[in-house]
């Protein structure tokens, strides 16, 4: 499937650079031991000055819920369709969620509750690499 083309930002940059090295990176406030994501200018628990710095994280989740999109105005996904779009809560902190489409589950099939790991997939037209999440079987 056709990935849309992130345009990094400041912010966001870390997170990027880090997948292109097939890593997956979350912020971290060291004064309230707080990860976050996606990327914010300040920890939003305990609003310290401090920067956020960035933290790897091992990549597995569970889907907590997801949805089929069967008509979207999104030209690069339109060949796609139906397509599923899933909520990934992380292992590590189920308080962080990431979004997917899991590569290689037919819309509609998803098992909810079900395991999943990251991997990261090439953008045509682009030297960055996406975290998707694929389930674990």
């Amino acid at each position: 499937m056709p990935k849309q083309i992130p345009v990094p930002n400041e912010l966001g940059k870390p997170f990027w650079d880090a997948a292109k090295q097939k890593k997956l990176v979350v912020q971290h406030c060291a004064a309230c031991n707080t990860n976050h994501y996606p990327p914010k200018q300040r920890c939003d628990k305990c609003n310290s000055a401090a920067p956020l710095g960035w933290k790897e994280v091992k990549g597995r989740g569970h889907i907590m819920e997801y949805f089929v999109i069967r008509d979207t105005r999104i030209r690069r996904l339109m060949p796609d369709q139906p397509l599923n779009l899933a909520v990934i809560t992380l292992d590590e902190d189920p308080g962080l969620n990431f979004l997917s489409n899991l590569p290689g589950t037919p819309a509609g099939q998803v098992p909810v509750g079900g395991a999943v790991e990251v991997l990261f997939e090439p953008v045509e037209g682009s030297d960055l690499l996406i975290p998707e999440w694929q389930v674990i079987k």
